[in-house]
Order: structure tokens, then sequence, then C-alpha cells
């Protein structure tokens, strides 16, 4: 209740708590979505995760139990595993069709992975998209894969775009290659970004330090 001299006494209605409270969520629940959304487009130095890997591949010699990719330039440092359906993406990096090539066979060595993943947070959103800055990547940067206990270097040699029905580019071939591939960012139906990467060498180790074995 409540007393005004020109009107007297009213009743004082009280303000609903939720009026305040569900906009206050949806304000807080938008901003957490945006910041989750756009964790993969901060630059990769930002983070230091261009460093972290390049560290990394200094300090971590191949295991023979896990293969991985790794891109210094982009910071991606994710396993490579073999499926047969798109739920083998949230593992990394998937090996597409391992009967055209890989490392050891030579061919075409296919590696595909998420461009933009939404996760919970946004540093789970950023780890589901390793290929996010796929498109950052040019001529001469380098990839290493470590690959049944050896760890190969490539360097890049081609970057193009194609529609999402061009699945040439998972074919077999003739020349030792690596092809990655992902998505636009506008989604698959507005075609895929593809690197190619020819194979230089491998990494051996002398004395604790990794030295590049060149193909001769």
């Amino acid at each position: 209740m409540k007393y005004n001299y020109q009107t007297g006494i009213s009743e004082h209605k009280r303000r609903n708590p939720l009026l305040v409270v569900v906009p206050l969520v949806g304000l807080l629940g938008g901003g957490y979505l945006l910041a989750n959304t756009l964790a993969p487009a901060l630059p990769v130095d930002f983070t230091g995760q261009a460093s972290a890997v390049t560290k990394t591949l200094t300090q971590r010699q191949p295991d023979i139990t896990s293969d991985r990719l790794y891109v210094p330039k982009i910071g991606v440092d994710v396993s490579i595993a073999v499926g047969v359906n798109e739920s083998t993406l949230a593992g990394g990096a998937w090996h597409r069709v391992p009967e055209n090539g890989d490392p050891i066979e030579g061919g075409n060595f296919v590696l595909a992975a998420h461009r933009f993943h939404l996760g919970y947070t946004p540093q789970q959103t950023r780890a589901q998209s390793p290929f996010y800055h796929i498109d950052s990547l040019q001529n001469g940067d380098q990839i290493y894969v470590d690959y049944k206990g050896t760890r190969y270097a490539y360097e890049v040699t081609r970057r193009y775009k194609v529609a999402e029905t061009d699945v040439y580019i998972e074919a077999p071939s003739t020349e030792s290659k690596l092809t990655m591939y992902s998505c636009d960012l506008r989604g698959a139906t507005a075609g895929r970004e593809v690197i190619e990467a020819k194979p230089v060498g491998t990494i051996a180790w002398l004395d604790g330090s990794p030295k590049l074995k060149v193909l001769q």
C-alpha cells in the first residue's frame, strides 16, 4: 500500500522479479554464445597456439600408438583417426579413404576436419574447429604428420576451393601428396577449402633434437 495526498491510499504493485531476471539471463546467454561462436576467429598468434605447436614439435617424439597432425602456422595439433562417418571428426582429423594414400605408401593422403563446430565453451569450440584458419595457409608453409611412429614433413604447394560435389579431391594419385580440406565458413553447400602439400622428408631425432631428413 502507498499513500498519495491527492488520491489517498492505493495498492502498490510489486514488480515481478522475472521481468528483470529473464532479460538479464538472456543478455548474458547471448553474450556467452557470441564469445563462444567467435572463439575460433581470434588470431592464432594472440592465443600463443602457433608457438605452442612449434614447441611441441621440438619436444615430442612420434608415438607408435598415436597418429597426429601438426600445422604450426594455424595452431593445429590434433589426432588423426580412421572412421566410417562424420562422427570421426570429433576426434580431430579424419583420414579419408585410407586405401587411396598415406605417408608410407604415397598416393593421395587425405585429411578432413571441422572448419567450425560449436562446443560448450570457447576453448572447446576452438579445439573442435581445427581447420578454422585453413584459408590462411600459403605456399611454403610447413605441415607435419606423425604416422605409425615416424614424423613426416610436408610443404604447402596449392590452396584452392571446390564445390561440395567435387569429390575428385579424394581420388587416387600417382604422386605422393597430402590433401587437407574443410567446408567453407558459410556451410558445406558454399564449397570447400582445399590445401595440397608435397612430402619433403622425415624428421630424425639426433641427440634429442629433431633434424629434417630430406627426400632423395
